[in-house]
């Protein structure tokens, strides 16, 4: 950030006030996700913090542009969290959210979706206790929404973006013994097995040959391949789908429902790890249609949990065509 370009952006230039927020911008929808755990709700959320942060460029006093957006942006998140009670419910959905009493840490919040891509551009500062990949994975975000807003909030911002307590607390409007205590509770309340562990390297050989593995089994129809690639402690979830399926068989039973289908799989990344783009032969045209995207969080070279998804806006921010041609 130059002083010429805040001058320009404080007089009233969009383009340079662009020019300033522009290499924050995927960090903080990152950040809005995280809290969010929704990607058009982080987009929907982002948009009003940069509308709010033009509006009020006038006021910004130089020191720390990163800090003040990310105070616009942490603030539109939990005001929006605050009304969160009147976001309608999908239709068959049970009553549940984040600060439901004596709610399991395994069941997901049916707002829960996919975040496109890896985290090779979000850095986390030096005093953050989770590295990029860890601070984006589908199993952390979903923990996340379990926590009270606050403390969701003073979490992602002490021990994801490494900002310091009395930078936090100014972020918040609190004070950094206010921080310090709500981080305690917050860490205290996500399970070891929240974070993640013996995870094979993105795009590295062992991840790819589980992978492949999973997607021979499938189209092969081999029920004891897929299986034997499942943990102990495997979970099958279909967010917003209030079913859930836990450990090798119950998955097993619930997939031997889809042995025989012919499928075909893209290979896509969501919240770095690997995931595919589902498609189903059209019976009334020679065409394969897109039918939901599967992440697989892995351990070692088995798969923890399957989750798929659906809904609209899902191929766009993969950038998948929404059909095949047959051949």
């Amino acid at each position: 950030m130059t002083e010429a370009t805040l001058a320009l952006a404080q007089a009233g230039d969009g383009e340079a006030f662009r020019e300033l927020v522009d290499p924050h911008r995927r960090e903080l929808q990152a950040h809005c996700y995280r809290i969010l755990g929704s990607v058009q709700d982080a987009e929907d959320v982002l948009q009003e913090a940069l509308l709010a942060a033009w509006r009020s460029i006038e006021r910004f006093d130089g020191r720390s542009l990163r800090a003040w957006l990310y105070r616009i942006a942490t603030n539109r998140c939990l005001n929006y969290l605050r009304g969160e009670s009147r976001r309608p419910q999908p239709a068959g959905q049970p009553e549940h959210g984040p600060r439901r009493p004596g709610r399991e840490w395994s069941a997901e919040p049916w707002w829960l979706e996919p975040y496109p891509g890896d985290p090779d551009d979000l850095v986390p500062g030096p005093e953050a206790r989770y590295d990029a990949r860890e601070s984006i994975a589908l199993s952390f975000v979903a923990g996340l929404q379990h926590l009270p807003p606050q403390q969701r909030a003073v979490l992602v911002l002490r021990d994801v973006l490494g900002f310091p307590a009395s930078e936090a607390a100014g972020i918040l409007g609190t004070t950094p013994a206010a921080v310090n205590s709500a981080l305690i509770r917050a860490r205290a309340a996500i399970p070891p097995d929240q974070r993640p562990n013996e995870v094979p390297l993105p795009r590295s050989t062992a991840e790819a040959a589980v992978v492949d593995r999973f997607v021979s089994a499938f189209q092969r129809f081999d029920l004891d391949e897929l299986v034997s690639l499942l943990t102990e402690d495997a979970r099958l979830t279909m967010p917003p789908e209030p079913d859930e399926h836990i450990g090798p068989w119950p998955i097993a039973r619930f997939l031997q429902s889809h042995v025989g289908l012919e499928l075909r799989f893209l290979p896509a990344r969501a919240n770095g790890q690997p995931a595919l783009m589902l498609y189903l032969p059209d019976p009334h045209a020679p065409i394969w249609r897109a039918n939901g995207l599967i992440v697989l969080t892995l351990r070692g070279d088995r798969i923890q949990a399957l989750t798929r998804f659906t809904g609209p806006g899902l191929l766009a921010r993969f950038g998948h065509p929404r059909t095949l041609p047959e051949d």
